[in-house]
């Protein structure tokens, strides 16, 4: 599927959003970015909310697909217990070493977990979804998996687990050799349920 302008301005944002902080960020620096005027940017979207909004859209159904292609849950174990119930510890560990790959090496979910890593401490809006996308959100969604599949100290073993992944994100974003983070990171959660 060709780029549209619409997902140009979307990337650039996010990249500018991601390395100077949302705040800091004009609607005429995105628009310089592409090389267009903010009158052309606007014919898109209605203003930097607008396009913020947007991100945070594509994100939702990012994960949505991600879960969807690993046969997980995509939503609170309360909204769709059955499916909670259905799990196995190969696709559990298959989807999570998707989950590292995708918000470590797919570029827009990777700059909205950097912007989102910046910008928590700027604002509540910002912290929610760090919480939401990045620790409690996640931990939360582990737990919920690791008690349905019947893991022993299911909360433990989660709060160890994610953090387990979070530490490796942090370590990939300044490796050299990724290849290598990645494939500790592999060994790392393989081991632990």
């Amino acid at each position: 599927m060709p780029k549209t302008t619409k997902e140009d301005i979307l990337i650039v944002a996010l990249h500018l959003f991601a390395r100077d902080g949302y705040e800091a960020v004009s609607v005429s620096q995105i628009a310089g970015e592409l090389g267009m005027t903010k009158g052309a940017l606007y014919r898109h979207y209605e203003s930097k909310r607008d396009i913020f909004d947007h991100i945070v859209k594509r994100m939702e159904q990012g994960d949505g697909e991600q879960a969807e292609e690993y046969d997980m849950p995509a939503d609170k174990k309360e909204n769709e217990p059955e499916q909670y119930e259905e799990i196995s510890t190969d696709n559990f560990v298959e989807y999570s070493k998707s989950m590292f790959s995708y918000w470590t090496e797919n570029d827009f979910a990777s700059s909205f977990r950097k912007m989102l890593t910046l910008e928590q401490f700027r604002n509540e809006e910002m912290q929610a979804l760090y919480q939401q996308y990045l620790v409690s959100g996640p931990a939360g969604y582990v737990k919920d998996l690791f008690k349905s599949m019947g893991v022993v100290e299911a909360d433990k073993k989660a709060t160890m687990f994610y953090s387990i992944m979070f530490f490796y994100y942090s370590l990939y974003d300044g490796a050299k050799d990724k290849t290598r983070i990645k494939e500790q990171f592999e060994k790392s959660i393989s081991g632990l349920i």
